[in-house]
């Protein structure tokens, strides 16, 4: 389940998809790694409701770690 995160040019993203991949890879059941993958990108930016919250992250780990694409995705601009 690795995926190479340095070449993710946004921080959250970056850290959201790591601790992801980290939480997995320890055993964590996939929908505790999201719950905690939603709070860090909420940390991150607490502005964002926890729908949008929610909706990213699912998207970014459906495009990083399920399909393994290398496109851009959607989100913040940090």
């Amino acid at each position: 389940m690795s995926f190479e995160t340095r070449r993710i040019g946004r921080k959250c993203e970056r850290a959201v998809i790591t601790a992801y991949q980290e939480l997995r890879g320890v055993g964590q059941p996939d929908m505790q790694a999201f719950a905690a993958c939603t709070t860090l990108y909420r940390i991150h930016h607490p502005e964002s409701s926890v729908t949008e919250a929610r909706r990213l992250v699912a998207e970014w780990i459906d495009h990083h770690v399920i399909r393994q694409a290398q496109g851009q995705t959607n989100g913040c601009n940090c």
